[in-house]
């Protein structure tokens, strides 16, 4: 089995911090893969291999977590993009660049279309349609700054009280009948206050990019399912003349989309099992979760080849 050739970048030298998949083939497309952290448990190198396993160049760019970067998810630059897309665009001749967002990744995916361009499709999967404030390195506090700046500026974002839920701890709501984590309620209270949410929205319709959302009806973490319906309908109301499609996954977990190559990574599918401790709807519907992860796959993969 071909495993693809990685390249890596660091910020002082290359201006963003990211690992690039090598396809087996020389391929003129590229998919920019934005997960989180340079640290997190399924690493978007391992994302941007599945696309290259599919002829795609994947580069995966850290937003936190690594020299010169933020040490948690606060007042990430997007300037750093800038950088990715360039050195794709000049050094790899790339024509076609798309970016995939899964979770926190999902505002990126948007800003980097909306700030930078040359964006041909944007995929988010478990998204939010709003950035959100900044998160301190101990993860107990909030920073009171966007997660993302441009030109050392805030980007707009939505205040989450944490003070009455522990982000991490499963609730029962009558709000929806999956349980849900105290991060979930405190975005979706978040979102009741409607002025803060339209100052805040992701202006999607800014890409002039083809849009792909992807959610599982019963997203533990936040309400990825209410985001998307939220950018649908804002996309209709702004008649958006490019391509766009929403796919929801009745029952299927936070976790979804495009996941690593499992001949490669047979230790990282051994941890399968304690994906159903940390989310609850992933052990709960695990066949239904493992069929989205292969249907998404295919719906991502198509989208992107068009």
């Amino acid at each position: 089995m071909y495993k693809p050739v990685i390249l890596d970048f660091n910020r002082k030298e290359h201006g963003f911090v990211g690992h690039l998949a090598e396809p087996e083939q020389t391929s003129n497309r590229a998919v920019i893969v934005i997960m989180g952290g340079e640290q997190s448990v399924f690493p978007g190198i391992k994302i941007a291999e599945r696309f290259a396993d599919y002829g795609f160049i994947g580069l995966a760019v850290s937003l936190f977590g690594a020299e010169r970067l933020p040490e948690s998810p606060d007042r990430c630059p997007l300037e750093m993009f800038e950088k990715a897309v360039h050195y794709l665009k000049t050094e790899r001749n790339i024509a076609h660049i798309s970016t995939y967002g899964q979770s926190m990744g999902s505002i990126f995916a948007v800003l980097v279309a909306q700030y930078i361009g040359n964006i041909e499709n944007v995929v988010m999967v478990s998204p939010t349609h709003v950035p959100f404030e900044g998160t301190a390195k101990d993860k107990k506090h909030m920073t009171g700054h966007s997660v993302a700046t441009w030109r050392e500026e805030d980007i707009s974002f939505v205040r989450a009280d944490f003070s009455k839920v522990n982000a991490v701890k499963y609730y029962k709501t009558d709000i929806v009948s999956h349980k849900v984590m105290g991060m979930w309620l405190a975005y979706y209270k978040a979102y009741q206050d409607k002025s803060a949410e339209e100052k805040a929205h992701l202006e999607i319709e800014k890409t002039g990019a083809r849009i792909l959302l992807i959610a599982g009806g019963a997203d533990e973490a936040w309400p990825a399912e209410y985001s998307v319906s939220y950018m649908e309908q804002y996309l209709r109301e702004k008649k958006y003349e490019k391509e766009y499609k929403s796919i929801i996954y009745p029952n299927v977990s936070h976790l979804t989309g495009m996941m690593p190559n499992k001949e490669r990574e047979r230790k990282l599918y051994r941890m399968i099992p304690l994906i159903g401790i940390i989310y609850k709807s992933f052990g709960k519907h695990k066949e239904e979760c493992m069929a989205a992860f292969e249907q998404s796959e295919k719906e991502i993969v198509n989208w992107l080849s068009q």
